[in-house]
C-alpha cells in the first residue's frame, strides 16, 4: 500500500496546484483524499507494529537455549536488531506524517500536502526494507541455534554501544537525566502557556529521549531488577516487573514524537491558510509531550524510590 500509495504521490507532487481548475487537479483531490486515508491506517499500524515486534520476541526466548529474554531472540538471527532499528526509525518517521497529515487536513488549501507526499516517498523505501528483514529474520529463526543471553550482551566487558552506556557512572547518568527532564517539562509549560520556544522543546525533545534511552541501561533498569549488574532494556518487559517497561518506553517515545511534531508544525505551519490553526495544534502536540514526559519521569523516580536496590 505504501508502494502503490508512493507512486500516486509522485504525481500528485508534479502535477498538484490548488488554484487550477481542471480536470486533473480534480481527479488528484479526489485521489488524495483516497490516498491520506489509506496511509492513516497503515501508519498507525505501523506505530503498533514496533511494541508488537519487540512484544513477539520477548514471548519467543523460551524457544532458544541461551535466551532470558527478547535481547537473546533478536541475537538468534542476523537481521533481528537490525528490523527493530529500522522498525524505530519508521515509527518516528510514520508519527511526523500523521501529524502533518492532520495539520493538512485542518487548512481548506492543504499548504502542506507537498510535504507531506515527500514524507511518503522517505517512509517508502524504509518500508520495503522493514519488510525484507523483518521476513528474513522471522523466516530464518531455527531452534537449534545457541545464542547470546542479555547478560553477555549488555554488559562492560562488550566492545559495543551496549557495553559503552552500561558502563557510564550512575552519578554521571542521573545528572545528565533528572536535569533534561526537567528543563523539558519547564519549556513545555512555558510552551503551552504562553505560546513561546516550540524550537528549543523539539531540541530538548530529543535530547530528553537519547539521555532517556541511556538511562535505561545504565541507570534504572538495575533498581527495577533490584540488582547492580542487570542491565537489560528487554528484562524490564516481563510481566515481573509489571510490565513496567513497557510504560516507560511508551512514554519516553511519546515524549520525541509530540515534541518533535510541534516543531515541525511550528516551522511549516507560517502559510496563511495554518496561522490560526498551528498555535493550537502546536498547543496540543506540546501538552502530549509534556505529560508523557511527566509520566515518564514519575515512572523512573517510582522505580528508584520504592526499589531495594540502594546505590
Amino acid at each position: 500500500m505504501v508502494l502503490i500509495s508512493s507512486y500516486h504521490g509522485l504525481i500528485i507532487i508534479r502535477k498538484w496546484d490548488i488554484q487550477s481548475g481542471s480536470e486533473l487537479q480534480l481527479k488528484l483531490e479526489r485521489r488524495t483524499y483516497l490516498v491520506t486515508t489509506v496511509l492513516s491506517y497503515v501508519f498507525i499500524f505501523e506505530l503498533i507494529s514496533l511494541f508488537l515486534y519487540i512484544f513477539t520476541a520477548e514471548n519467543l526466548h523460551t524457544m532458544f537455549v541461551g535466551a532470558m529474554c527478547g535481547a537473546g531472540t533478536l541475537n538468534v538471527g542476523e537481521y533481528g536488531y537490525q528490523t527493530l532499528l529500522v522498525k524505530i526509525a519508521i515509527f518516528f518517521m510514520a508519527g511526523i506524517w500523521l501529524i502533518v497529515n492532520y495539520t493538512n487536513n485542518r487548512a481548506f488549501d492543504y499548504p502542506l500536502i507537498k510535504l507531506q507526499y515527500i514524507l511518503l516517498l522517505s517512509l517508502a523505501p524504509l518500508t520495503l526494507l522493514e519488510m525484507i528483514l523483518q521476513s528474513s529474520y522471522l523466516l530464518n529463526l531455527k531452534a537449534d541455534v545457541i545464542t547470546s543471553c542479555c547478560g553477555s550482551l549488555f554488559s562492560r566487558s562488550v566492545a559495543a554501544v551496549a557495553g559503552d552506556l552500561q558502563g557510564i557512572p550512575l552519578i554521571r547518568m542521573e545528572l545528565l537525566l533528572w536535569p533534561a527532564l526537567l528543563i523539558h517539562i519547564i519549556l513545555g509549560v512555558l510552551l503551552t502557556i504562553k505560546g513561546r520556544g516550540v524550537y528549543l522543546f523539539a531540541i530538548v525533545s530529543v535530547v530528553v529521549f537519547l539521555v532517556g534511552m541511556a538511562s535505561i541501561i545504565s541507570y534504572v533498569s538495575p533498581y527495577i531488577f533490584e540488582l547492580p549488574v542487570h542491565n537489560c532494556p528487554f528484562c524490564i518487559l516481563k510481566a515481573e516487573y509489571c510490565y513496567i517497561g513497557y510504560a516507560i518506553y511508551v512514554f519516553l517515545f511519546g515524549t520525541l514524537l509530540a515534541g518533535v511534531g510541534s516543531g515541525v508544525v511550528a516551522f511549516w505551519g507560517r502559510q496563511e491558510s495554518l496561522k490560526d490553526i498551528m498555535p493550537t495544534i502546536c498547543h496540543r502536540l506540546a501538552l502530549v509531550s509534556l505529560v508523557s514526559s511527566l509520566i515518564f519521569s514519575m515512572l523512573i523516580l517510582y522505580s528508584i524510590v520504592f526499589s531495594n536496590l540502594k546505590i
